[in-house]
């Protein structure tokens, strides 16, 4: 673990963990509860931590810095061209025909006791949050799915965001 991110570690402390937005739909030709293919999808996962901010605050008399972190999530029902791969290689959106989707952003809210600085915030953005939004993605996509007559997914206990961004120097 990096210095920096155990800095951020010891100066936050996790104050609230809600849902930001979400959408999910099923495509107007397929109907899971009835559809043949509907066992037969691929299933695409992502999890990408978008945004951290700080926000400074007055509560109760006091003044407070609160740290931000946005996470982008999200799960689809896509069934492939008859020429791309099972993993999916080689696809497009354009070529995909996605069947079933459900997607949220999630936030996480930590109180800062310590000014950790930029760096130390940006790593724990990157390779803690998820630790602490993970829980209530997991339960709202298993009830979403079954509220949409989709097979039911039981994701890992935990996963982390997979951003493509860590060496750019911030989210």
């Amino acid at each position: 673990m990096s210095a920096e991110l155990q800095k951020a570690i010891d100066s936050l402390r996790i104050r609230d963990v809600y849902l930001r937005r979400s959408s999910s739909y099923l495509a107007d030709d397929f109907d899971p509860k009835y559809s043949p293919e509907a066992n037969a999808l691929a299933v695409q996962f992502k999890h990408v931590v978008t945004r951290g901010e700080v926000l400074a605050l007055k509560e109760d008399d006091a003044d407070i810095r609160i740290f931000r972190v946005y996470i982008n999530l999200g799960t689809r029902w896509v069934v492939f061209p008859e020429s791309t791969s099972e993993d999916g290689s080689g696809e497009s959106d354009d070529e995909t025909d996605v069947k079933a989707v459900i997607e949220a952003i999630f936030l996480a809210e930590y109180l800062i006791e310590n000014e950790p600085g930029k760096d130390a915030l940006d790593a724990f953005a990157l390779k803690n949050a998820s630790y602490h939004i993970w829980p209530y993605w997991r339960e709202y996509l298993m009830n979403q799915c079954m509220r949409m007559n989709l097979s039911k997914i039981a994701l890992p206990t935990v996963q982390f965001a997979a951003n493509n961004n860590e060496s750019t120097g911030g989210i």
